[in-house]
């Protein structure tokens, strides 16, 4: 803990004529002032973290491997959560753990998680869309070499 503290670094910008030691002073406790009203950011957090809340854990297993793609349906719904990959199992699956009381909110995030998923799967890739260009463009090659053999051989009779 003490090196994670020691670790982080803050950027004050001030506008004053001259430094000291009390301007200095003064704006550090506007900044700590200032950290003690923000509102807790919500997103994935440790385990932990997340159990140390005290407000009861519980969570949902999820086999999906494009996992990282909920995290911004979570964040959009401000639903704190931790992801655990269990390992004993091919292919891995994943347990998304969540606070108790945000049940009903995690069932509504999850939703939307799948219906976006559905619709990235539906959609043909990018290099399938040039495969089948690719072959049109081929294919015109072809008919417009067709035609100007014809013509040649029509102006040569």
């Amino acid at each position: 803990m003490q090196e994670e503290t020691t670790q982080k670094t803050i950027a004050l910008a001030i506008k004053t004529s001259k430094l000291t030691a009390s301007v200095l002073q003064k704006a550090m406790k506007m900044y700590l002032e200032h950290q003690k009203h923000k509102e807790p950011s919500h997103g994935k957090i440790p385990v932990k973290k997340l159990v140390g809340q005290g407000e009861g854990a519980k969570s949902i297993e999820v086999t999906d491997s494009n996992i990282k793609s909920f995290e911004r349906v979570a964040r959009k719904y401000n639903i704190d959560f931790a992801v655990k990959k269990d390992k004993t199992t091919e292919p891995p699956r994943y347990l998304v753990f969540f606070k108790g009381k945000d049940a009903d909110v995690i069932a509504q995030a999850f939703k939307e998680f799948v219906k976006v998923n559905e619709k990235k799967q539906q959609r043909p890739s990018l290099r399938q869309k040039l495969k089948g260009l690719q072959k049109i463009i081929a294919q015109n090659k072809n008919k417009e070499r067709s035609r100007e053999k014809n013509k040649d051989r029509g102006q040569s009779l």
